[in-house]
């Protein structure tokens, strides 16, 4: 074997080397696409079941949400309601904040005293006509 012919089994020899180390890049290169592309594709699966998921709960915490706002709602609505009827009973009373409600206690209770007396006057007459 001369010299050019080994030198043409090492250059074949080198070429064939320096084929197979591309190919490997090449393989490599697809491989890792392929399981990089395979990882996307869960992702996305899992990302899109995660926003489903998200989605539901969003929807129950909405509903709940409504719900609670009605229901203080129709609680401010019957408080309201209550201290309205309260003020319009004081205003019939005569205990509007703008009266003075010392006076107004005091004519009560005179009325009350009188209306006792009255009362004690009607007992006291059928006891006397009996006797």
């Amino acid at each position: 074997m001369t010299n050019i012919d080994k030198i043409k089994e090492t250059a074949s020899t080198a070429e064939d080397m320096a084929r197979k180390v591309w190919l490997a890049g090449l393989g490599a290169y697809g491989k890792g696409y392929e399981e990089v592309k395979g990882r996307i594709e869960s992702l996305s699966t899992d990302s899109n079941k995660l926003f489903d998921e998200l989605v539901a709960k969003g929807q129950k915490l909405e509903t709940e949400g409504k719900g609670k706002v009605e229901e203080v709602k129709n609680e401010v609505v019957a408080k309201t309601e209550i201290e309205s009827r309260i003020e319009t009973v004081r205003a019939k009373l005569g205990f509007n904040s703008n009266n003075d409600n010392d006076q107004k206690i005091e004519e009560l209770s005179s009325k009350i005293d009188a209306l006792t007396a009255a009362v004690a006057k009607l007992a006291a007459k059928p006891a006397a006509k009996k006797a």
